[in-house]
C-alpha cells in the first residue's frame, strides 16, 4: 500500500472541514476522489501533503507515519502534488520552471526535461516562454511536468481538467494513462466524473467532508446515489 489515510479530521481555524476521512491507494493504481466543488477534495490533499495537517487521525506513506510531516520532506520521500491552481512561476520560462524542480529519484527510470517533453510535446515548443504567458491548458501541462521532475513515486492530481477545453481534457486523459503504464501511483481529485472513472481502478466519493461511498469503478457507475451526489 502506497498511501493510507486513517480517520482524519481537519479544520480551517474553528471550521471542521473533514470528518473521519479514510482512504487507501495501492501501489501502481489510479484511485479517484470524486465530489462536488467544496466537498472536501482539496482539503484532503492539503492534509496529505502537510499543508493543512489533520488534528486527528493518521496518514501513512509507504508504511511510514507521515502525519504533520512538512511538504518538502514528503517531496523527498517521493510524493508529488499538482495543485488545482497550478502555482507555476509566472516570471520563469517553461524550461526554468522544470529545472528548478528537478530532483533525482531513488529507483527506476528517471524523469528529466526530455522525458516530460516527450509526454507533453507542446511544452517543448514553449521552452523559452514565460509561464505567465501560457494558456490555462499549457499551464496545467507545465504543472504536471514540473511535479514529474521531482521524480515522485506517488502523484496527487487536484482537479487537472478544471477550465480545460474538451479536446485538452481528452489529451490530458491519454497522458495520465501513460503515467499509469509506467507504474506511477496516482490519487486523482476531480469533479469531471466520466473523465475520472475512465482512468481509475477504484474510487471514493466525498460529500460535506465525509467519505460516503467507495468501490470499484463499475460499482460507482451503477450506483444511483453516487450519480445523484456527483451530478452524473
Amino acid at each position: 500500500m502506497m498511501l493510507a489515510v486513517e480517520n482524519i479530521h481537519t479544520f480551517y481555524g474553528l471550521s471542521h472541514i473533514l470528518f473521519d476521512v479514510s482512504l487507501k491507494v495501492d501501489e501502481g493504481r489510479v484511485v479517484c476522489l470524486l465530489g462536488r466543488n467544496g466537498a472536501g477534495k482539496t482539503t484532503t490533499f492539503k492534509s496529505i501533503m502537510g499543508l493543512n495537517p489533520p488534528s486527528q487521525g493518521v496518514i501513512r506513506f509507504d508504511g511510514t507515519d507521515v502525519t504533520n510531516t512538512p511538504p518538502y520532506q514528503l517531496a523527498r520521500k517521493g510524493m508529488g502534488w499538482v495543485p488545482d491552481d497550478r502555482r507555476i512561476f509566472a516570471d520563469l520560462t517553461v524550461a526554468e520552471n522544470l529545472e528548478i524542480a528537478e530532483r533525482k529519484g531513488t529507483e527506476g527510470e528517471q524523469w528529466d526535461k526530455q522525458k516530460v517533453y516527450d509526454l507533453f510535446p507542446a511544452l517543448k515548443d514553449l521552452d523559452g516562454r514565460k509561464g505567465g504567458l501560457l494558456s490555462g491548458g499549457e499551464q496545467k501541462m507545465l504543472a504536471i511536468a514540473r511535479a514529474l521532475m521531482t521524480n515522485p513515486r506517488f502523484l496527487l492530481l487536484d482537479e487537472p481538467t478544471e477550465g480545460l477545453a474538451p479536446v485538452l481534457v481528452k489529451s490530458l486523459g491519454q497522458r495520465i494513462k501513460k503515467l499509469k503504464e509506467v507504474g506511477l501511483t496516482v490519487l486523482l481529485a476531480e469533479q469531471n466524473v466520466k473523465f475520472t472513472l475512465n482512468l481509475s481502478d477504484y474510487g471514493y466519493i466525498i460529500d460535506n467532508g465525509r467519505i460516503c461511498y467507495q468501490g470499484a469503478v463499475r460499482e460507482l457507475i451503477d450506483n444511483e446515489e453516487v450519480k445523484r451526489i456527483c451530478g452524473i
